[in-house]
């Protein structure tokens, strides 16, 4: 975990460059509106969002009021009320989804590819639930079925994130890949769920990527390289990853009531776990890319 200092310089720095070019581009409604600075700067409001996911709390209320209401007024001697915190929240959706770009990490050749669910309520209040009632799905996973969106990532052999995008829950995991895999080069590592030799012949043809996945049971033996074959049993190093993206930096839980507060959480969640400076990856030396 960062310090709070660290990771405050690290957001200013990026707001610094980002927000007089956001504000250029932004499209006007042709009327003449009142603009009030706040007393939180938005790299204040970012940090203090990303903070959340990087502590021990589970509850951002309680967080906000308990912790840095009273311990954090030296680092922000201009702090607002809690409800009005969660007011200026979905202001910071773009900055933020900008700033996790800004954060990911640079592609080796070797990347590995997965999904998970991320679930807005639970399965018997499914008929009754509202707030993301038009844009979320059932979808399926290995274990059960789940109400909400997937989020699919693509990391590299240190655990870093590459790209990540998330769509209703029953998306087929194969539709976004070539949009995941955009920008990178080499060989992708992936479970049977991405098995397709029309998806695999369309990244080599237009990026050049090797996809490369588990065969399954009524399919004949191929031959793969020693390297591919040790790799793809290292696959689970993107589970790991999935892993500490709920439940440490919690991207997922069933109380929101905005899903551009559902966003503003998640993509927090991403960049928390970006500026985490342990992550899984392959330490052995027969797994780095000159190696391969």
């Amino acid at each position: 975990m960062l310090s709070l200092e660290a990771l405050f310089c690290h957001v200013d720095d990026f707001c610094r460059g980002f927000e007089p070019l956001w504000q250029q581009r932004l499209l006007g409604e042709g009327l003449q509106r009142r603009s009030r600075s706040r007393t939180l700067s938005l790299s204040e409001i970012m940090t203090i969002l990303i903070a959340f996911h990087q502590s021990a709390y589970r509850n951002f209320k309680w967080f906000y009021t308990q912790l840095v209401c009273r311990y954090w007024r030296k680092a922000f001697p201009r702090l607002v009320s809690y409800q009005r915190l969660v007011e200026w929240m979905p202001s910071t959706l773009m900055p933020l989804c900008a700033y996790l770009r800004h954060c990911f990490g640079h592609c080796t050749g070797i990347s590995f590819i997965d999904s998970t669910s991320i679930k807005v309520c639970h399965n018997r209040r499914i008929s009754s639930h509202k707030v993301f009632k038009s844009l979320a799905a059932r979808g399926k996973t290995s274990v059960d079925w789940f109400f909400g969106f997937k989020l699919h990532l693509v990391i590299n052999e240190r655990g870093e994130l590459l790209n990540a995008i998330l769509t209703p829950g029953n998306v087929d995991d194969r539709q976004p890949v070539s949009q995941l895999l955009q920008r990178l080069f080499g060989k992708v590592f992936g479970d049977r769920g991405y098995v397709s030799q029309k998806l695999a012949l369309q990244l080599w043809h237009d990026w050049g990527i090797q996809l490369i996945t588990k065969l399954k049971r009524n399919m004949k033996n191929r031959l793969m390289t020693l390297a591919d074959r040790l790799l793809l049993r290292r696959r689970a190093i993107i589970e790991s990853v999935i892993d500490q993206l709920k439940n440490i930096s919690q991207i997922e839980h069933s109380r929101h009531r905005s899903p551009v507060n559902c966003l503003v959480n998640l993509v927090c969640g991403l960049i928390a776990y970006c500026h985490q400076p342990k992550k899984p990856s392959l330490i052995s030396d027969a797994f780095l890319p000159n190696s391969v």
